[in-house]
């Protein structure tokens, strides 16, 4: 039975559960079940070696017992399909998703079955005066003092490091070794080790800090003495077994390195370049290049703000708001929670946590949903060899191959996030490029 039959034998009615949310339920009599399934399995005998039957002629009954999971399994999927299909038909209908109401009583072959799927709608928006957004960014200028800034951070970054018999001083790295207080677990990793104890180890006076606290502590150290004093590690660091906590360290000085800057002829040599008037023309190109690239996010988010602004409020899918603050909540977990305590604490404060993801959900799908409209009104859309694009993009970025980054994103559910990415680019670009920019 094909789907466009199938959905013949739907008897479908509709309510209304939330604006731009609607509740399809379905149901199929006995006798259109028993056709269904009589047509499943004779489509299943085609497919299947059944003992003492040439394919295709085993009796219907025998292939409902014998391949009852599979059909029943096949049917639904075919129902759920053919009920898909008949909610599209309605085209003034606009489903951005659509799901299983709940999971349904157990499909048999010889008596009515009854399902349900909620659709969340796309709202209704009235958008315009989008082209030509009049916004005001100011232009880009390399000052001659931020060109001699940044040739000052290569000499000292590419300058060489000699020992010093001076007290320490900022940005100066100190040859030490160091005990504390901290009691190492049983099997405690071999960073944590050099964490906490080391016989011979580099201490940088310079963020970020090895030893939280260090620079405070060290900078006037001299060589050859030993000081004391607390650590007191963030909630947030990377090894669990020490955030939060208040370690003491002895620290014995055994010498202090200090970097000489480059010369300018030393550092043309070191990165290559005829001249320093050279590098600074390279240096000047390059920070013009990264000041044009920050123009254009501060135009790209002016250019949304005002569209923004003009657009009157509108309800956003439940389903799909739900589902999006259940994944910026997710996200902030990870980002969080690193401990047990950590847990407790983001546990603690649950409801503040919610509605800090709600909040970013509802901002962030205003958005979406705003240029998906402006989308439709522009007839831009996203090719599959965009798609490819990106995708062998991201694969090559993350260390991937292209086939298997590919299956994760399809397994994961993620395709549709990336085409819906690719898409919020295009349009916000096309805002921004017929964006009218003045630079006072």
């Amino acid at each position: 039975m094909a789907n466009n039959t199938l959905g013949d034998a739907l008897v479908m009615t509709v309510q209304e559960l939330a604006p731009c949310q609607k509740k399809f339920d379905f149901t199929v009599s006995a006798e259109d079940i028993k056709k269904a399934a009589a047509q499943a399995a004779r489509q299943f005998s085609m497919l299947v070696p059944v003992q003492g039957f040439r394919k295709g002629k085993a009796p219907v009954n025998m292939i409902l017992a014998k391949f009852e999971k599979e059909i029943r399994e096949e049917l639904g999927r075919r129902l759920v399909s053919a009920a898909f299909e008949k909610i599209s038909e309605d085209k003034s209908l606009e489903i951005v998703s659509c799901t299983m109401s709940e999971e349904p009583a157990e499909l048999k072959f010889d008596a009515e079955f009854k399902f349900a799927l909620v659709a969340d709608l796309a709202p209704e928006i009235a958008v315009s005066n989008y082209m030509g957004v009049k916004v005001t960014v100011p232009a880009v200028k390399v000052e001659e003092s931020a060109v001699d800034e940044r040739l000052d951070y290569y000499r000292k970054m590419y300058g060489n490091y000699g020992e010093v018999n001076e007290p320490a001083k900022a940005e100066d790295m100190l040859k030490v070794s160091y005990t504390s207080d901290f009691v190492l677990p049983e099997g405690a990793s071999a960073s944590l080790v050099r964490q906490v104890n080391s016989e011979e180890n580099w201490l940088w006076l310079n963020e970020p800090e090895f030893i939280p606290g260090s620079i405070a502590a060290l900078t006037g150290a001299e060589a050859g003495k030993e000081y004391t004093f607390d650590s007191v590690y963030p909630e947030d660091y990377r090894d669990a077994e020490l955030s939060g906590k208040t370690v003491k360290y002895t620290v014995k000085v055994i010498a202090i390195q200090r970097r000489t800057p480059l010369t300018d002829a030393e550092l043309c040599e070191k990165v290559n370049v005829a001249s320093i008037d050279e590098l600074r023309a390279q240096l000047t190109k390059a920070m013009e290049n990264e000041g044009e690239n920050k123009r254009r996010t501060e135009i790209l988010e002016k250019v949304y703000d005002a569209i923004n602004a003009s657009v009157p409020e509108f309800t956003l899918p439940p389903g799909i708001l739900e589902t999006e603050t259940n994944k910026i909540l997710r996200q902030m977990a990870q980002e969080q929670v690193k401990t047990a305590e950590q847990a407790e604490a983001f546990k603690a404060k649950m409801e503040e946590n919610k509605a800090e993801a709600g909040k970013q959900a509802s901002e962030k799908l205003r958005r979406t949903f705003i240029f998906r409209r402006i989308a439709q009104l522009e007839n831009v859309s996203v090719s599959r060899q965009e798609v490819d694009t990106q995708i062998g993009n991201m694969s090559r970025y993350y260390g991937y191959k292209e086939k298997d980054f590919r299956n994760m994103l399809q397994k994961s559910g993620a395709m549709e996030d990336l085409q819906l990415d690719i898409l919020n680019s295009k349009v916000w670009d096309m805002l921004a490029d017929k964006a009218e920019v003045s630079a006072e």
